[in-house]
């Protein structure tokens, strides 16, 4: 029964199994999609986390490359972004194994799209930001 609430009522599926494992009935949970949720909420801790990232790329490739529309919105958002790092990273220590070179590559293709589609301009084929200057780097007028 709780199987099949999964996929017609996620919501009462969840409640379910909270009520279920407050009352530590372990018998009567649905492992097999508990198990699935668990992993999914690592994956949903990364994504947030390498959205950020994307989204400071994408406002930093618009700020270097046209330089007469910068805005003050940019640096908020790219302000913002770098705040919200600090926020997940606060709550989640193990997410700084995503800080690397290696997901900076991976995350550019599609911060240079966005961009490329924002701005209609061709930007380099590899970023150009290593993560130290992705999280830290001052925006000068």
């Amino acid at each position: 029964m709780n199987k099949q609430l999964y996929h017609t009522d996620y919501a009462q599926w969840a409640e379910t199994m909270s009520e279920i494992l407050e009352k530590r009935d372990f018998e009567h949970l649905d492992i097999e999609n508990l198990v699935e949720e668990i992993k999914d909420l690592s994956k949903r801790e990364r994504d947030r986390l390498l959205s950020s990232i994307r989204l400071i790329i994408h406002h930093l490739l618009k700020w270097d490359y046209q330089p007469n529309k910068r805005s003050r919105s940019w640096e908020i958002t790219i302000r913002r972004e770098r705040n919200n790092i600090d926020f997940y990273l606060e709550d989640s220590p193990s997410l700084r194994k995503y800080l690397s070179e290696e997901w900076v590559t991976k995350i550019y293709r599609n911060a240079c799209l966005d961009a490329m589609k924002e701005t209609g301009l061709d930007f380099p084929e590899s970023c150009p930001y290593s993560m130290a200057e992705i999280l830290q780097r001052e925006l000068k007028q």
